[in-house]
């Protein structure tokens, strides 16, 4: 029986990738480092210090110490002034729905200001927990992120389930043990083949949780 849910956010509550994936092809070009938004898509839900460490090392280069808090407020900067992000549609109600009977949590690699404002905005007071990329060592795939939130709500993992829509993101969740739901929102279907379940859309995904409510 599932008592606690973890969400990603960007994705899955929240449609706002084109705009990070726009600020991290950006800053990266102040750095000679060309990168393509489909590449920033692949590696979705990495924290700025993995995303930093990839593009670097694919430039041959290694970023010096103080780079990642310059580009992470670079990057924080960018999306902030330029973020039209829009919440996907049912996903409000949907969660409100689930709060009275399950604990809720997000579990982002984007930082924690970025995080918080996009939560605050469309999903206030929703929320026991959200953990945001500057709040573990080791971002997605690594189970940390997922590892926090369970341990957040006071939870067994068995107890939790996933929502998730990127393969680094899916591959975190079982990483941790988790029940992992997948959602295509921006990739095949296929790059999410290490989730439990693929669901089609959002649409899917509302009436799945709404059953949750059903049988628990």
């Amino acid at each position: 029986m599932f008592k606690g849910i973890i969400f990603d956010s960007d994705g899955v509550l929240v449609n706002s990738m084109p705009y990070h994936a726009k600020a991290w092809v950006d800053v990266f070009a102040e750095f000679d480092i060309d990168v393509t938004e489909e590449e920033i898509y692949e590696i979705e839900g990495s924290n700025h210090v993995g995303v930093i460490n990839i593009f670097f090392e694919k430039a041959g280069r290694k970023p010096e110490p103080e780079i990642y808090d310059i580009i992470l407020e670079k990057k924080r900067t960018h999306f902030m002034e330029n973020n039209r992000a829009e919440i996907f549609d049912g996903m409000y109600e949907c969660l409100k729905s689930l709060k009275p009977a399950f604990k809720l949590a997000v579990a982002s690699g984007a930082d924690r200001t970025i995080v918080t404002s996009l939560m605050d905005r469309f999903y206030p007071g929703i929320f026991d927990a959200i953990i945001s990329g500057e709040d573990v060592q080791n971002g997605k795939p690594n189970p940390e992120p997922y590892d926090r939130a369970v341990e957040r709500l006071g939870l067994e993992k068995s107890e939790c389930l996933v929502v998730e829509n990127a393969p680094l993101g899916v591959k975190a969740a079982k990483n941790a043990g988790l029940f992992c739901v997948g959602i295509p929102t921006y990739l095949d279907p296929s790059q999410l083949h290490e989730a439990d379940i693929v669901l089609n859309d959002h649409s899917e995904l509302i009436g799945y949780l709404s059953n949750l409510m059903k049988k628990d």
